[in-house]
């Protein structure tokens, strides 16, 4: 008899809604659920252009938690609209060169307020 014999862990795993053995439930995997995100209207973007090392400029946004954007997504239109790089970096998003006045406005034509 072993250690953990006739305990749940002797037991083999079963399904939760159906309550078959995992290996013949027939259960459609549930739904990702979809992350809540925050509306633009009500999210303020701090705009900032600061000089880096070597004396290259970077577009720095604060102030968009990243629990409540798709950074990756408004990074890549991000760029695109100022046609440079870009990253992301933790809460900030930030693009190479000083592009303050495109961006606002694309961030604008979202519906974020903009500072």
């Amino acid at each position: 008899m072993g250690l953990l014999a006739g305990t749940i862990f002797d037991r083999p795993p079963h399904c939760e809604r159906c309550e078959q053995p995992e290996t013949e439930c027939k259960c459609p995997p549930l739904p990702k659920p979809e992350p809540i995100r925050l509306a633009p209207g009500k999210q303020t973007a701090k705009i900032a252009v600061e000089k880096r090392k070597h004396g290259r400029m970077m577009t720095v946004i604060r102030g968009l938690a990243a629990a409540d954007n798709d950074h990756p997504a408004l990074l890549k239109q991000l760029k695109n609209a100022c046609g440079a790089g870009g990253s992301i970096d933790e809460d900030l998003i930030e693009l190479q060169g000083s592009h303050a006045d495109r961006v606002a406005q694309e961030l604008q034509k979202l519906g974020y307020k903009v500072k």
